[in-house]
C-alpha cells in the first residue's frame, strides 16, 4: 500500500510553480556550477559523445578530455529523464497543458495549429514521416535543425550556455549571443512563421 505522504508529495510537485522559485533555483545551481570551475550547457554534449565514440580520429576538434565533461552529459540525460517522469507521472490526468495564454492560442490559431483548450499545439499534417518530405516540413524540421546545429557551434554554445551559464560568468560574447538569439526569436515569431504558414 503506498502511503498517503507520497501522494501529497506527487500533487506539491506537480502543482504549478511561480518563477521566484524557479529563478533562485537556477542561480543556486550556477553558483555552485562556478565555485567547482564548470560551464553548463546541453549542445557541448554533442561534442561530448562524438569525442566519447572516437571522433577524435578524424578531427582534431574532438581531441581531448571528454571523461572531464562526464557530469555535463549526465545533466542533459538527467533532463530527458526527468521530462519522461514528468509527462508520465507528474502530469495532470487529463493530459492537460496549463497556463496557455489566450493571444497565444489566438495566434495558433490563425497560422492554422489545432489548438484544444489544455492540450499542446497540433498541426497533425506536420508531425508524420510524410511531413517531412512537404516543403514546409523539410524547411522547419531539416533546415531549421541544421540552422540549430550550426548556429549553436558557430556561436560557441547554446541558449542554455550562453544565457544560463555564459552571463552567469558575466561574459560578454555571451551577453552578445544572447541579444542574437531574442532577435533571431523575433524574427522568426513575427515574419518568417506567418510566411511559412499562412
Amino acid at each position: 500500500m503506498v502511503p498517503d505522504w507520497l501522494f501529497q508529495l506527487k500533487d506539491f510537485i506537480s502543482q504549478p510553480w511561480p518563477w521566484w522559485v524557479a529563478g533562485p533555483m537556477i542561480a543556486f545551481i550556477m553558483f555552485i556550477l562556478l565555485f567547482f570551475g564548470k560551464e553548463f550547457g546541453i549542445s557541448a554534449n554533442f561534442r561530448v559523445m562524438c569525442a566519447a565514440d572516437g571522433a577524435g580520429d578524424m578531427a582534431d576538434f574532438f581531441k581531448y578530455d571528454w571523461k572531464s565533461q562526464g557530469w555535463n552529459l549526465l545533466v542533459a540525460l538527467g533532463a530527458m529523464f526527468g521530462g519522461y517522469l514528468a509527462s508520465h507521472y507528474f502530469a495532470s490526468p487529463d493530459g492537460a497543458v496549463a497556463h496557455v495564454s489566450a493571444t497565444t492560442v489566438e495566434s495558433l490559431k490563425q497560422l492554422g495549429f489545432n489548438f484544444q483548450e489544455g492540450q499542446v499545439p497540433l498541426v497533425p499534417e506536420f508531425y508524420s514521416w510524410e511531413a517531412l518530405f512537404s516543403w514546409r516540413g523539410l524547411l522547419v524540421i531539416v533546415v531549421g535543425g541544421f540552422l540549430v546545429g550550426f548556429g549553436s557551434r558557430y556561436a560557441g554554445g547554446c541558449t542554455s550556455g550562453h544565457a544560463i551559464s555564459g552571463m552567469s560568468a558575466l561574459q560578454l560574447g555571451s551577453m552578445y549571443a544572447v541579444i542574437g538569439f531574442f532577435m533571431g526569436g523575433l524574427f522568426m515569431t513575427y515574419v518568417l512563421f506567418p510566411l511559412i504558414f499562412n
